[in-house]
């Protein structure tokens, strides 16, 4: 990693597919094509993704591709099906149970959709994919030895992550004296990610101000808190729906002139400013891997939690450019990509 990132490998193109579903439980249940039947048990897998087909079917497409670089024929050793849900826990609860009876495996999305997991299918093999803390939450008993029927991919690698987020807008804004924090009500990630931001805070000088989302619908009331607070950056803390309306939240930062530090790339490729954070479709890969030794017959219990391989932090030029920013030479070459 150069600084907070992996050195550069390629990045994987985001390409979507076409998929057919209804957020919120209609269900996008789609098994690939198929060569001659081999014998042996074809297994079921449900995989729930915790936001929109339109930002989702990528992330679907990668868990189909490591699945087949592992040798898979998807249709003949696998049936795969797809489904969408708002993001919600009880949505996503409900989603979750309607594919129960259908499936061997479950894979779900997101700290929402693991717990959603961990509470009404505590008696199926679950991989998930993209957990803040899984131990702290509660999901696992440690990444070592999950315990349980789950395991999967945590989204977080240290828990000085978020200090790092609140560092590198500090290297950009070097007067920062107040930051706000970008989180959704209810998601287990805030509690995880604000003992990283209070802790690094006064040690860079800086007053954090929270603002609390449920949904889309609350971002102008929550940029209008912003603007009255007086803060000079806004941080995002990572979630189902910080994800999900990442664009949303891009271009009300821009229109405020706020530089935006996210963990997801997919929010600095809509327009904000820098982000901190793992390759989601790679991750989705590395699941697969996951999946691959269940049904291989080690149990979750058994199976480690892993971590993201490499950190990627991606900076916004043409942002920065309309912010009147100057990005420090150092932290560009240290990014990943920069978007020009």
């Amino acid at each position: 990693m150069r600084g907070f990132s992996e050195a550069a490998n390629e990045v994987i193109e985001m390409r979507r597919r076409d998929f057919i579903g209804v957020i919120g439980g209609a269900a996008l249940a789609r098994p690939c094509a198929a060569d001659a039947q081999q014998p042996g048990k074809v297994w079921r897998i449900g995989s729930v993704l915790v936001t929109t087909p339109e930002r989702g079917a990528y992330l679907a497409q990668a868990l189909e591709q490591g699945l087949t670089d592992l040798g898979y024929v998807l249709g003949r050793d696998i049936v795969l099906s797809h489904r969408f849900a708002g993001p919600q826990p009880d949505q996503v609860q409900d989603v979750i149970m309607s594919l129960l009876p259908q499936i061997d495996l479950l894979v779900v999305r997101g700290t929402v959709g693991g717990m959603a997991a961990k509470k009404v299918a505590d008696a199926v093999p679950t991989v998930f994919v993209s957990v803040g803390a899984p131990v702290e939450i509660g999901l696992v008993q440690s990444l070592a030895h999950p315990g349980g029927n789950m395991t999967g991919m945590s989204f977080e690698a240290a828990t000085e992550t978020y200090g790092k987020r609140l560092q590198i807008l500090k290297e950009i804004v070097p007067d920062l004296k107040r930051a706000g924090v970008l989180r959704a009500v209810g998601d287990p990630n805030v509690g995880f990610a604000m003992t990283s931001l209070e802790g690094a805070a006064p040690k860079l000088g800086v007053v954090l101000v929270p603002v609390d989302i449920k949904s889309t619908d609350d971002l102008e009331a929550a940029f209008a808190k912003i603007k009255n607070s007086e803060v000079e950056a806004l941080l995002v803390i990572a979630g189902v729906l910080t994800f999900t309306i990442g664009s949303e939240i891009a271009g009300r930062a821009l229109a405020a002139h706020l530089p935006l530090c996210s963990p997801f790339r997919e929010t600095v490729i809509a327009g904000g400013l820098v982000s901190l954070g793992p390759d989601l479709a790679a991750m989705t890969r590395q699941a697969a891997a996951l999946i691959d030794k269940i049904i291989k017959g080690t149990r979750p219990a058994d199976t480690p939690v892993e971590q993201p391989t490499r950190y990627e932090l991606y900076i916004n030029l043409k942002t920065a450019r309309l912010l009147n920013l100057t990005i420090p030479p150092t932290l560009l070459a240290r990014a990943d990509e920069v978007i020009e």
